[in-house]
């Protein structure tokens, strides 16, 4: 687990590669929109989860700031969703105190650590304060929000999310590559920020 605002200083000192972009790009199947760095990246370098501005191109408001984009990593987390353990990490989250207070830190910390990126960036956050993702502090809604919290900030940041990815780690795991997309060539043409509001 890092310190959320010298984390976000150190994402963000880097500008964005045009590769990075282009492979996000190539996982999401659309240009990433509001993406600012890459958060977290696979043994093989490829990323696995973005950081995104609190504020999207024309002032949409984004609570999302950890965003899963490796489609392996995206599948195992919805395998877990659909084997119904959702309501098993609902129940550890309502009804032990040991999940129930480090959830509610890694609701802390999410917000820590948008609010780093947003005073960086100099965007607004009025519209999602107090928000984070996932469902946290109280309910445990989407594991992909979680394990992209986990994978950005850190093993031991997100008890859900820690526990997700140990669950499914003979099917992804970030320090052995299984990534399906192909890196890009250094030529290929980007689509800038700029191009993609027009």
């Amino acid at each position: 687990m890092t310190d959320p605002i010298q984390l976000a200083q150190h994402l963000l000192a880097s500008p964005l590669d045009a590769r990075d972009i282009a492979i996000v790009e190539r996982q999401l199947g659309r240009y990433p929109r509001g993406m600012v760095a890459v958060g977290a990246r696979c043994a093989c370098g490829r990323p696995l989860a973005v950081v995104t501005r609190p504020l999207l191109p024309g002032g949409v408001p984004f609570p999302t700031t950890c965003y899963l984009t490796s489609p392996e990593a995206v599948k195992a987390a919805s395998h877990v969703e659909a084997e119904g353990t959702m309501r098993e990490y609902g129940a550890l989250v309502e009804n032990d105190a040991e999940t129930k207070a480090a959830y509610e830190r890694a609701h802390q910390l999410y917000l820590e650590f948008r609010h780093a990126v947003a005073a960086q960036l100099g965007d607004s956050e009025e519209h999602i304060e107090g928000t984070s993702a996932g469902g946290m502090p109280t309910r445990v809604k989407c594991l992909h929000a979680l394990v992209a919290q986990s994978l950005v900030m850190g093993s031991g940041t997100n008890p859900i999310g820690d526990m997700v990815l140990e669950r499914v780690k003979d099917e992804f795991s970030p320090t052995l590559c299984r990534c399906s997309v192909d890196w890009p060539e250094q030529s290929e043409p980007e689509q800038s920020e700029e191009d993609e509001r027009q």
